[in-house]
Protein backbone atom coordinates (compact mmCIF):
# COMPACT_ATOMS: atom_id res chain seq x y z
CA UNK A 1 0.00 0.00 0.00
CA UNK A 2 1.85 3.20 -0.98
CA UNK A 3 0.82 6.35 0.25
CA UNK A 4 4.09 8.43 0.39
CA UNK A 5 2.63 10.87 -2.80
CA UNK A 6 -0.20 11.74 0.29
CA UNK A 7 2.41 13.70 2.36
CA UNK A 8 3.12 16.90 -0.46
CA UNK A 9 5.83 18.59 -1.71
CA UNK A 10 5.62 21.17 1.26
CA UNK A 11 7.47 18.99 3.81
CA UNK A 12 10.54 17.31 2.12
CA UNK A 13 12.17 17.48 5.56
CA UNK A 14 9.63 15.53 7.32
CA UNK A 15 9.38 13.21 4.67
CA UNK A 16 12.99 12.60 4.55
CA UNK A 17 13.30 12.03 7.90
CA UNK A 18 9.97 9.12 7.82
CA UNK A 19 11.29 7.58 5.22
CA UNK A 20 15.04 6.68 6.69
CA UNK A 21 12.74 5.71 9.50
CA UNK A 22 11.09 3.25 7.22
CA UNK A 23 14.00 1.67 6.23
CA UNK A 24 15.69 0.69 9.81
CA UNK A 25 12.79 -0.23 11.07
CA UNK A 26 10.31 -1.86 7.81
CA UNK A 27 12.73 -4.80 7.44
CA UNK A 28 12.68 -5.77 9.98
CA UNK A 29 8.87 -6.21 10.16
CA UNK A 30 9.54 -8.22 7.36
CA UNK A 31 11.61 -10.84 8.75
CA UNK A 32 8.74 -11.11 11.80
CA UNK A 33 10.74 -10.19 14.37
CA UNK A 34 8.36 -9.13 17.69
CA UNK A 35 9.66 -6.25 18.36
CA UNK A 36 10.15 -5.11 14.85
CA UNK A 37 6.34 -5.82 14.18
CA UNK A 38 5.20 -3.42 16.47
CA UNK A 39 7.29 -0.81 15.24
CA UNK A 40 6.17 -1.57 11.88
CA UNK A 41 2.50 -0.78 12.97
CA UNK A 42 3.89 2.52 14.38
CA UNK A 43 5.71 3.15 10.99
CA UNK A 44 2.32 2.88 9.02
CA UNK A 45 0.25 5.19 12.19
CA UNK A 46 3.28 7.57 11.75
CA UNK A 47 3.30 7.71 7.90
CA UNK A 48 -0.22 8.39 7.79
CA UNK A 49 -0.01 11.64 10.03
CA UNK A 50 2.75 12.63 7.59
CA UNK A 51 -0.13 14.01 5.74
CA UNK A 52 -1.32 16.14 8.77
CA UNK A 53 1.07 18.29 8.24
CA UNK A 54 0.32 21.97 9.29
CA UNK A 55 -0.16 23.18 5.81
CA UNK A 56 -2.15 20.19 5.20
CA UNK A 57 -4.65 20.49 8.19
CA UNK A 58 -5.15 24.29 7.56
CA UNK A 59 -6.71 23.70 4.11
CA UNK A 60 -8.56 21.36 5.49
CA UNK A 61 -10.00 23.14 7.77
CA UNK A 62 -10.34 26.43 5.37
CA UNK A 63 -12.19 23.88 3.52
CA UNK A 64 -14.38 22.85 5.82
CA UNK A 65 -15.37 26.65 6.58
CA UNK A 66 -15.86 27.37 2.80
CA UNK A 67 -17.85 24.75 2.09
CA UNK A 68 -19.93 24.91 5.21
CA UNK A 69 -20.69 28.85 3.80
CA UNK A 70 -21.21 28.07 0.73
CA UNK A 71 -23.95 25.53 1.56
CA UNK A 72 -26.16 27.66 2.65
CA UNK A 73 -25.73 30.28 0.09
CA UNK A 74 -26.68 28.08 -2.47
CA UNK A 75 -29.35 26.36 -0.58
CA UNK A 76 -31.00 29.57 -0.13
CA UNK A 77 -30.27 30.79 -3.67
CA UNK A 78 -31.20 27.54 -5.20
CA UNK A 79 -35.03 27.48 -3.18
CA UNK A 80 -35.22 31.02 -4.18
CA UNK A 81 -34.38 30.82 -7.50
CA UNK A 82 -36.03 27.25 -8.17
CA UNK A 83 -33.00 25.96 -9.38
CA UNK A 84 -31.99 22.42 -9.19
CA UNK A 85 -28.64 22.72 -10.10
CA UNK A 86 -28.09 25.22 -7.57
CA UNK A 87 -29.48 22.84 -4.88
CA UNK A 88 -27.90 19.79 -6.19
CA UNK A 89 -24.74 22.20 -5.30
CA UNK A 90 -25.85 22.89 -2.14
CA UNK A 91 -25.86 19.46 -1.10
CA UNK A 92 -22.23 19.04 -2.43
CA UNK A 93 -21.24 21.74 -0.36
CA UNK A 94 -22.77 19.98 2.53
CA UNK A 95 -21.78 16.83 1.75
CA UNK A 96 -17.79 18.14 1.47
CA UNK A 97 -18.15 19.90 4.55
CA UNK A 98 -18.88 16.52 5.88
CA UNK A 99 -16.46 14.93 4.31
CA UNK A 100 -13.40 17.34 5.12
CA UNK A 101 -14.38 17.28 8.69
CA UNK A 102 -14.31 13.01 8.68
CA UNK A 103 -11.02 13.69 6.66
CA UNK A 104 -9.40 15.96 9.99
CA UNK A 105 -10.87 13.61 12.32
CA UNK A 106 -9.00 10.29 10.75
CA UNK A 107 -5.76 11.96 9.37
CA UNK A 108 -3.48 10.70 12.62
CA UNK A 109 -5.27 7.49 12.70
CA UNK A 110 -3.69 4.01 11.40
CA UNK A 111 -4.11 4.00 7.45
CA UNK A 112 -7.07 1.69 7.65
CA UNK A 113 -8.73 4.02 9.02
CA UNK A 114 -8.64 6.46 6.79
CA UNK A 115 -9.67 4.19 4.12
CA UNK A 116 -12.81 3.04 5.85
CA UNK A 117 -13.47 6.91 5.69
CA UNK A 118 -12.80 6.90 2.45
CA UNK A 119 -15.01 4.27 1.61
CA UNK A 120 -17.90 6.14 3.37
CA UNK A 121 -17.08 9.29 1.58
CA UNK A 122 -17.01 7.29 -1.64
CA UNK A 123 -20.64 6.12 -0.99
CA UNK A 124 -21.87 9.24 0.39
CA UNK A 125 -20.56 11.03 -3.20
CA UNK A 126 -22.47 7.95 -5.21
CA UNK A 127 -25.17 8.11 -3.34
CA UNK A 128 -25.78 12.18 -3.56
CA UNK A 129 -25.13 11.61 -7.67
CA UNK A 130 -28.35 9.60 -7.78
CA UNK A 131 -30.27 11.45 -5.79
CA UNK A 132 -29.08 14.84 -7.70
CA UNK A 133 -30.85 12.68 -11.13
CA UNK A 134 -33.37 11.40 -9.11
CA UNK A 135 -34.78 15.29 -8.07
CA UNK A 136 -33.40 16.13 -11.32
CA UNK A 137 -36.18 13.81 -13.10
CA UNK A 138 -39.06 15.15 -10.69
CA UNK A 139 -39.11 18.66 -11.95
CA UNK A 140 -38.65 17.83 -14.92
CA UNK A 141 -41.96 16.12 -14.49
CA UNK A 142 -43.53 18.48 -12.37
CA UNK A 143 -42.03 21.79 -14.33
CA UNK A 144 -40.77 24.57 -12.57
CA UNK A 145 -39.38 28.14 -14.03
CA UNK A 146 -35.71 28.50 -12.67
CA UNK A 147 -34.51 32.34 -12.38
CA UNK A 148 -30.69 32.79 -14.09
CA UNK A 149 -29.52 36.20 -12.81
CA UNK A 150 -29.32 34.36 -8.75
CA UNK A 151 -28.32 31.08 -10.66
CA UNK A 152 -25.31 33.46 -12.61
CA UNK A 153 -23.98 35.08 -9.83
CA UNK A 154 -24.16 32.31 -7.09
CA UNK A 155 -22.54 30.22 -9.61
CA UNK A 156 -20.06 32.37 -9.99
CA UNK A 157 -19.12 32.89 -6.03
CA UNK A 158 -18.98 29.12 -5.89
CA UNK A 159 -16.41 28.98 -8.34
CA UNK A 160 -14.07 31.16 -6.98
CA UNK A 161 -14.61 29.29 -3.40
CA UNK A 162 -14.19 25.90 -5.26
CA UNK A 163 -11.33 26.98 -7.52
CA UNK A 164 -9.37 28.41 -4.51
CA UNK A 165 -9.80 25.22 -2.38
CA UNK A 166 -8.78 22.98 -5.51
CA UNK A 167 -5.79 25.02 -5.95
CA UNK A 168 -5.05 24.85 -2.34
CA UNK A 169 -5.65 21.00 -2.62
CA UNK A 170 -3.71 20.34 -5.86
CA UNK A 171 -0.64 19.09 -3.82
CA UNK A 172 -2.74 15.55 -2.64
CA UNK A 173 -4.53 14.60 -5.29
CA UNK A 174 -2.48 11.59 -5.95
CA UNK A 175 -2.72 10.43 -1.87
CA UNK A 176 -4.05 7.81 -0.99
CA UNK A 177 -7.95 7.38 -1.30
CA UNK A 178 -8.53 9.59 1.36
CA UNK A 179 -6.65 12.54 0.50
CA UNK A 180 -7.49 12.09 -3.36
CA UNK A 181 -11.40 11.87 -2.02
CA UNK A 182 -11.03 15.62 -0.63
CA UNK A 183 -9.11 16.16 -4.04
CA UNK A 184 -11.96 15.03 -6.43
CA UNK A 185 -14.56 16.91 -4.67
CA UNK A 186 -13.18 19.90 -4.81
CA UNK A 187 -12.43 19.30 -8.92
CA UNK A 188 -15.73 18.13 -9.27
CA UNK A 189 -17.24 21.15 -7.59
CA UNK A 190 -15.20 23.60 -9.65
CA UNK A 191 -16.31 21.73 -12.92
CA UNK A 192 -19.84 22.09 -11.58
CA UNK A 193 -19.91 25.85 -10.69
CA UNK A 194 -18.77 26.69 -14.53
CA UNK A 195 -21.72 24.19 -15.65
CA UNK A 196 -24.51 26.23 -13.38
CA UNK A 197 -23.31 28.85 -14.78
CA UNK A 198 -23.42 27.98 -18.95
CA UNK A 199 -27.27 26.56 -17.20
CA UNK A 200 -27.79 30.48 -16.13
CA UNK A 201 -27.00 31.25 -19.88
CA UNK A 202 -29.15 28.79 -21.08
CA UNK A 203 -32.24 29.10 -19.08
CA UNK A 204 -31.79 32.73 -19.57
CA UNK A 205 -31.08 32.64 -23.76
CA UNK A 206 -34.01 29.20 -24.01
CA UNK A 207 -36.96 30.71 -21.42
CA UNK A 208 -36.96 26.86 -20.64
CA UNK A 209 -35.55 24.85 -17.29
CA UNK A 210 -34.02 22.37 -19.25
CA UNK A 211 -30.60 23.50 -19.37
CA UNK A 212 -30.95 23.94 -15.62
CA UNK A 213 -32.21 20.45 -15.16
CA UNK A 214 -30.01 18.65 -17.89
CA UNK A 215 -26.46 20.54 -15.74
CA UNK A 216 -28.04 18.72 -12.40
CA UNK A 217 -27.94 15.61 -14.17
CA UNK A 218 -25.00 15.93 -15.78
CA UNK A 219 -23.53 16.84 -12.24
CA UNK A 220 -25.14 13.62 -10.58
CA UNK A 221 -23.09 10.99 -13.26
CA UNK A 222 -20.21 13.09 -12.62
CA UNK A 223 -21.39 12.40 -8.57
CA UNK A 224 -21.00 8.99 -9.42
CA UNK A 225 -18.49 8.46 -11.13
CA UNK A 226 -16.32 9.86 -8.27
CA UNK A 227 -17.69 7.98 -5.75
CA UNK A 228 -16.85 4.66 -8.25
CA UNK A 229 -13.45 5.57 -8.30
CA UNK A 230 -13.19 6.32 -4.33
CA UNK A 231 -15.13 3.34 -3.35
CA UNK A 232 -12.84 1.13 -5.75
CA UNK A 233 -9.08 2.87 -4.59
CA UNK A 234 -10.30 2.40 -0.61
CA UNK A 235 -11.19 -1.03 -0.94
CA UNK A 236 -8.18 -1.88 -2.65
CA UNK A 237 -6.56 -0.45 0.03
CA UNK A 238 -8.59 -2.58 2.52
CA UNK A 239 -7.70 -5.60 1.04
CA UNK A 240 -3.95 -5.14 0.83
Amino acid sequence: MRESSGAGPDQPQEHEHHHGHGHGHGHGHGHGHGHDHGHGHDHTHDHSAEGASPRFLKVLWAALFINAAMFGVELWGGLGADSVSLLADAVDFFGDAASYAISLAVLGMAVVWRSRAALLKGLTMAFWGAGVLALAGWNAWTGSSPEPATMGWIGALALLANVSVAVMLYAWRDGDANMRSVWLCSRNDALGNVAVMAAALGVFGSGTAWPDLLVAAAMGVLALGAGRSVVVQALRELRA
